[in-house]
């Protein structure tokens, strides 16, 4: 097991890469805990949990909403938890960010950790603080920044998982490289030619050195008022790709990365054989790199992104494979260049 530190603000989180969820009771409190999750992970890892209460949702970005949180609230008051209270989301992205939305606005506070049982949550959801639920439509509308205390990342958890569910997990590994180290990228380009067939070893370590680029950006920047914001690579497009095609966050963020590279390769910064190297490393993960649809829509959605500023929306582009820079482009000159 390897360990990594977020020291942020709004507390510090404990990251360990390798633990077992059978562990978990190690690094609960003595005080109520309740643990988050939802139909699937139940279904697979039920058995595992410690005994404590269990509140189980629906699986799916449709639950992922203010009327679910309002249901767990009903549930905890029921159970009659207090501030001492400790909650702990095992599952994916979606159940992170519940989680850890819920814990931070339950009695204006409670303490909590994750256990994210999918890749796409081990190497980013889980990570650096942010929670949040769906409003509208709009991902991550409503939330705010709060640390868990604990991140157990078990790269046994993601065994049971289809091959799609890899391949979103993926799409944040690549950004990872692409943004802050081009070592990793070669090795990525080097080690995964069988694509998402991995060892647990080299899964172990690509799990890590993801959660190591970001743990260190946060730790520079937890509020995203800066640095930070180039974790967004590929997002600002793919966020509104997903809410328009309803296609998958890993899928979206794939296409959303290929047309940062592409503009930034107009831009003169990288070439376009850089821009091959990152489709064709995503391609290898079975994930897309063209969009398909109707981009009308997905500018009305990009004027709605709540990174947009004015008139113009922050958007990170690449200086070279490993180095990100934050643009920021209006509306109308990305409306020019989709078109």
């Amino acid at each position: 097991m390897r360990v990594l530190e977020i020291k942020g603000k709004t507390g510090r989180s404990k990251i360990c890469v390798g633990e077992k969820l059978i562990n978990l009771p190690q690094y609960l409190p003595e005080t109520k805990t309740v643990i988050i999750t939802n139909e699937d992970v139940a279904r697979h890892y039920q058995q595992d949990f410690p005994p404590v209460e269990v509140i189980i949702v629906g699986a799916g970005e449709g639950f992922k909403t203010l009327d679910t949180a309002a249901r767990i609230y009903d549930r905890l008051i029921s159970m009659e938890a207090d501030r001492s209270a400790f909650l702990v989301g095992i599952g994916g992205g979606i159940i992170c960010d519940l989680t850890g939305f819920v814990a931070s606005t339950y009695l204006r506070g409670v303490r909590f950790g994750y256990v994210p049982t999918s890749l796409l949550a081990q190497v980013d959801a889980s990570v650096g603080g942010k929670t949040g639920v769906n409003f509208s439509g709009y991902k991550n509308m409503v939330g705010v920044f709060s640390q868990p205390e604990f991140v157990i990342c078990d790269p046994q958890t993601l065994m049971s998982l289809p091959p799609e569910e890899h391949a979103n997990g993926f799409a944040e590994i690549v950004k990872h490289a692409a943004i802050a180290d081009s070592g990793y990228f070669e090795y990525l380009e080097k080690e995964t030619g069988s694509g998402i067939e991995l060892s647990l070893d080299v899964l172990e370590k690509i799990i890590y050195e993801s959660v190591s680029i970001k743990a260190s950006i946060v730790n520079r920047d937890e509020t995203e008022k800066g640095e930070r914001r180039k974790l967004n690579f590929g997002h600002t497009f793919g966020h509104a790709v997903e809410k328009t095609t309803g296609i998958p966050h890993g899928k979206a963020v794939s296409i959303g990365m290929v047309v940062a590279a592409e503009l930034s390769a107009a831009r003169g910064m990288i070439s376009g054989k850089d821009v091959d190297r990152i489709s064709n490393l995503l391609s290898r993960f079975n994930l897309p790199t063209k969009m398909e649809g109707n981009k009308d829509t997905v500018l009305d959605a990009l004027a709605k992104d709540k990174k947009r500023e004015g008139d113009h929306i922050h958007f990170v582009l690449l200086q070279s494979i490993g180095k990100a820079v934050i643009e920021p482009i209006s509306l109308a000159e990305l409306e020019e260049i989709l078109k």
